[in-house]
């Protein structure tokens, strides 16, 4: 497809040259190369597709930059970034890397967040248009915010003082009547109602905050979104904008399955079928069926999904909908219904992204931990990796494993992560968290007894002298290879220890090292600041051992390679025996 007026259109203002037809073609044109990009590279799918025609009527009736749009998640951003100058990094795929998945400062002046979570547009707006108000000036300030995001309890904050500033402020409510998955909640009652009833419903939820109430039938219709925008630019007062549109609009797929299709691997637009197919087993594919066994004989189990089933409960929605609660992209709430649910003796187990759970702290300390209720946590995709910056998995130990009563597990492979699966719901005496590893499935075939209510007791895998290597959950194989490598340059035979327990540690066994160790290493996936690593650190403060302390720099990092970060951080057995070199002389 030739790109006749994309080509034209290098920053929002080419947009306002343009006849009504061109805009059209445009959108289509847009529509072609976000397919044809995002099939190679991987990426959101179905929220872009739909926000085609809203994001040219945006830039064509509003004037970014000096005018501000902020994007929920910003996962419906790529066609904002391919109007506002950066289209080559859609087009050619010698730039494709130069662009981030979500809005980000640093790439344009049209971007005013790195914004990666949900709920959070309102909020930021807010803070944009108090900003404006102090200094005097007069731009609109627009949040736009997906009906999944609405589940938020920082979208309903957010709202809130909104209504009640009584100056310009414009929410535009891209409903597509889908989260990342089905939408959960009362909220969408009232959405589906307004949608049934042109926008006239009674009952109306924005409303009865104070908004000002705009509906648009047809979101994907380009005149009436700029018939629309046009009337509430440059209000007085704060407006909601409720426009309907279709997640996946123009390609069949999508519009059929827009729960696969909302996030994607790359895929080859002829034959339909993934460029990294993997016949192998996945952690979060042998826990949910785990689990669905579990839940036939016991229906005091529930599961919580904060609005991500696919993180370990895709065949147990479907098997067990009385014992599934989705509870919409809402993690504190999840963390907080799952301790009611333990304080009454069910047995709640939440599957949640390490980047999210940090949403969660205060329900972790305040609701759960200070009442000692029993719920099972499967914290998902923690470990270094090469993701953007907004969905790190560095930070969940020192989070987690520092408040007190929680029982932080971490598993080494399959058999370890079933036992603990299995011991954390049947407990009942503590919240329990596993760090379920992000790598490939691990399989010794080994059985391991589901009881871990000797708390923080490690577990020594090989007895050995002068060096010990503790090595947490996923980084276990590599404190094999270095232990390897240690026998065969050196001809040391190192303790090799699988400390279980991220949240404690066994002090009996490191101070037995001491009688013939000069050097203990840790290895953990993740942060080392507040980490695991800086408990044993910490024990061995005051005796006369070195210790080594290996995982990831506090940093934000974005979109650097794994290989790259595990070479920054001397993450591999080669840098790690010269590092033990150089301490034993």
């Amino acid at each position: 497809m030739a790109l006749n007026v994309l080509n034209k259109v290098n920053s929002p203002k080419d947009l306002k040259e343009l006849s009504k037809e061109q805009l059209f073609t445009l959108a289509d044109e847009i529509r072609e190369v976000i397919i044809k990009k995002v099939s190679k590279t991987g990426g959101h799918f179905g929220p872009n597709l739909g926000m085609v025609e809203a994001t040219i009527a945006l830039h064509y009736v509003f004037h970014s930059p000096i005018d501000k749009i902020v994007y929920d998640v910003s996962h419906q951003s790529y066609p904002h970034k391919i109007l506002t100058g950066r289209k080559n990094g859609f087009i050619d795929s010698n730039e494709f890397s130069s662009i981030s998945g979500y809005t980000s400062p640093k790439e344009s002046e049209h971007d005013f967040f790195t914004v990666g979570h949900t709920s959070t547009s309102v909020s930021l707006a807010c803070g944009l248009a108090k900003a404006r108000d102090i200094k005097g000036t007069n731009e609109n300030i627009i949040a736009v915010i997906g009906d999944g995001s609405l589940s938020g309890g920082e979208a309903y904050e957010g709202l809130n003082n909104a209504a009640a500033s009584g100056k310009n402020i414009i929410i535009l409510v891209n409903d597509n009547d889908i989260s990342i998955a089905e939408n959960y909640g009362g909220l969408y009652q009232n959405l589906a109602r307004l949608r049934e009833t042109n926008g006239k419903a009674e009952n109306n939820f924005f409303q009865s905050l104070g908004f000002e109430y705009h509906f648009i039938k047809d979101g994907n219709n380009l005149e009436s979104l700029i018939e629309t925008f046009s009337k509430v630019k440059d209000s007085d007062h704060p407006i909601v904008v409720h426009m309907y549109t279709e997640k996946g609009k123009g390609y069949a797929d999508s519009e059929l399955n827009k729960e696969d299709f909302h996030y994607i691997m790359p895929f080859d637009l002829e034959t339909k079928k993934t460029l990294f197919e993997s016949s192998s087993e996945d952690y979060k594919e042998i826990i949910d069926a785990f689990l669905c066994e579990k839940a036939s004989k016991d229906n005091r189990i529930v599961g919580i999904s904060p609005g991500t089933p696919m993180l370990g409960f895709n065949k147990f929605r479907d098997s067990h909908p009385e014992q599934f609660v989705d509870v919409g992209i809402a993690e504190e709430h999840a963390i907080a219904l799952a301790s009611g649910i333990a304080s009454q003796g069910g047995k709640p187990v939440v599957s949640i992204h390490s980047s999210f759970i940090q949403r969660t702290y205060d329900q972790l300390s305040q609701d759960l931990a200070i009442n000692d209720n029993p719920a099972l946590i499967l914290v998902q995709s923690g470990g270094i990796s090469g993701t953007d910056v907004t969905h790190l998995g560095i930070f969940d130990i020192p989070l987690i494993s520092n408040i007190p009563n929680i029982v932080y597990l971490s598993p080494t492979s399959k058999e370890e992560c079933l036992a603990m699966v299995e011991w954390g719901i049947e407990q009942v005496e503590h919240p329990v968290a596993i760090r379920i590893p992000n790598k490939a499935v691990v399989s010794t075939g080994e059985k391991v007894d589901a009881d871990f209510s000797q708390l923080n007791k490690f577990k020594k895998m090989n007895e050995g002298s002068k060096v010990a290597i503790v090595a947490l959950g996923s980084f276990y194989q590599l404190g094999e290879k270095v232990q390897g490598k240690l026998k065969e340059e050196m001809g040391i035979n190192a303790t090799l220890i699988n400390p279980r327990f991220i949240s404690g540690i066994d002090k009996d066994m490191l101070a037995e090292l001491q009688g013939n160790h000069q050097l203990v290493i840790t290895l953990e996936d993740g942060v080392l600041d507040g980490g695991f690593g800086e408990k044993i650190s910490r024990f061995y403060g005051d005796k006369d051992m070195k210790v080594l302390n290996y995982g990831a720099t506090k940093e934000f990092t974005d979109r650097v390679g794994i290989n790259e970060l595990y070479e920054r951080y001397r993450l591999n057995e080669e840098l790690i025996i010269e590092d033990i070199k150089n301490v034993i002389k």
